[in-house]
């Protein structure tokens, strides 16, 4: 120590570099190909998984593309079910030890349903972006907004909140 506060070399504590031996076993996961730093378009993508859908061909990368698609939309059908539980759960007073549970689970199924989509988005696949787009739409309009409660539907419960539009009439909710 010194040495090099006086300005000296450091002598025989100079390093070699590392061996390929060494840096193989220290990185267990090989990557093999090219990782796409910028979106492109293309059906040679590695979502989510090492090597998935990968060069299995068009068939793969649609299942991949449904396969988030469906996780989009569950994503947005979660929210919906996370609103309800909240309002069975706040009734006026303090939440019960088992619904304040439940929200908390169908929270965090939702959050991880949300970060798995947004994981798959990082592969920078235009097709995986369209699709996660086109997932939170059709979850949007099946969960959340006016189409699907009409008085048909049943319960007549829905409240306008609950479609994802706020009160417009003054209403507490």
């Amino acid at each position: 120590m010194r040495g090099m506060a006086m300005g000296g070399d450091m002598g025989a504590m100079t390093m070699a570099p590392p061996r390929a031996a060494d840096h193989a076993a220290a990185t267990p996961h090989k990557m093999t190909g090219m990782m796409h730093m910028a979106f492109f378009w293309g059906d040679r993508a590695v979502v989510l998984f090492p090597g998935w859908p990968g060069d299995r061909g068009a068939g793969m990368y649609l299942l991949c593309l449904l396969l988030v698609l469906a996780l989009a939309a569950l994503t947005e059908a979660l929210a919906l079910l996370s609103r309800r539980v909240a309002r069975r759960g706040g009734g006026g007073g303090e939440a019960t030890a088992s619904s304040a549970a439940l929200l908390t689970a169908v929270h965090a199924a939702r959050m991880g349903m949300a970060y798995l989509v947004m994981l798959a988005v990082m592969s920078f696949n235009v097709g995986v972006l369209l699709s996660a787009v086109a997932g939170h739409a059709l979850g949007f309009l099946l969960a959340r907004s006016r189409v699907r409660t009409g008085p048909a539907r049943g319960s007549g419960d829905a409240s306008p909140e609950l479609c994802g539009i706020p009160p417009s009439n003054g209403s507490k909710p």
